[in-house]
């Protein structure tokens, strides 16, 4: 527990508002989010640069909805340092590079990469590093859209044996098997229990900072029920009954585009290819331009193919993590 100073009276500080006691678990100490030696390398860097001008609201949000525990200004300033450092590593192999081709005699191919690797290496690692925040968010969305029908189940059964809300929330987020629905509960524990807010008005935070419409839109109807005097229990029944139909209806879309898939892959990836290396291998025989074709062949074995492949392996797989 952190202690209430106490200021001696008269003074300037009588004025100022008593500071909030804040209360943590018997035997638990606070865990600072400490900065790594680089991020503080470049605040020392680039931290009056960044607080010369006003912070993007929406990197600070992105920030808070992807649980990255770290301001928005040092942040920016850990981009601006990654961004340089990248910069240089990528100067120094495009120089490199290129001046080893150019030594070989491939002088195109040498010019290319000076200019190619130093422009990718820095502009690319900015707007990769700017977007990181934003990406994260969205992925932490899509993994509380895909836990949140079965922990609206949880929530059902701990409402229909009458538990409060905010117990509701806080055995919600002890429960690790709902990932980051479990994760959303705990800020919002957090804010009851150490922060000293009202049920309501955390729920309310929690529906601000959440990265999933449906999650945020469960809670903003959770907060008005309450304040229009509705009963929760019957609340928390309905939207279970509709996130179980909404999963059911999600997982069937996903079936069905996974055996599209499937059908296309066994025509363009493996018809399609074969014909074709029929056909040039005929060409390559019978007409002329025999080491055009040649190449081709190589090209389509060596490229096409295991491109083609690993694309559909990807999608594949993307839409097998969907339907955890």
């Amino acid at each position: 527990m952190v202690a209430t100073p106490k200021r001696a009276p008269g003074t300037a500080a009588e004025a100022a508002p008593p500071t909030r006691t804040v209360r943590v678990k018997r035997g638990e100490q606070p865990t600072p989010s400490t900065l790594t030696g680089f991020q503080r390398w470049a605040w020392q860097t680039f931290g009056a640069r960044v607080k010369a001008k006003p912070v993007d609201p929406i990197l600070e949000e992105n920030l808070v909805k992807a649980h990255m525990r770290v301001r928005a200004d040092e942040y920016l300033a850990q981009v601006y340092a990654t961004t340089i450092v990248s910069g240089i590593g990528a100067t120094v192999a495009g120089v490199a590079l290129g001046l080893l081709f150019i030594l070989h005699g491939v002088a195109f191919l040498g010019i290319v990469l000076l200019i190619i690797l130093p422009v990718f290496g820095t502009v690319g690692t900015f707007f990769l590093l700017q977007g990181t925040p934003g990406s994260k968010a969205k992925e932490r969305g899509r993994k509380i859209d895909r836990k949140i029908g079965s922990a609206m189940s949880f929530i059902s059964a701990m409402s229909s044996a009458d538990v409060n809300v905010d117990q509701i929330f806080k055995e919600l987020g002890r429960q690790k098997i709902y990932g980051e629905v479990a994760e959303e509960a705990a800020w919002i524990t957090r804010d009851t229990e150490l922060l000293g807010v009202d049920i309501l008005t955390a729920l309310r935070l929690g529906a601000l900072r959440t990265p999933s419409k449906k999650f945020q839109d469960f809670l903003q109807g959770v907060v008005t029920t309450a304040t229009s005097g509705g009963q929760l229990k019957p609340y928390f029944l309905i939207k279970a009954e509709q996130f179980e139909r909404e999963h059911k209806l999600a997982m069937q879309e996903r079936v069905e585009t996974m055996g599209l898939l499937a059908e296309t892959f066994v025509t363009v990836v493996v018809a399609f290819p074969l014909f074709l290396v029929i056909i040039i291998a005929i060409f390559a025989i019978i007409g002329g331009g025999g080491a055009f074709m040649i190449d081709v062949l190589w090209g389509i074995v060596g490229g096409m193919i295991p491109v083609s492949q690993f694309g559909f392996i990807f999608f594949m797989y993307s839409l097998a993590q969907e339907m955890q």
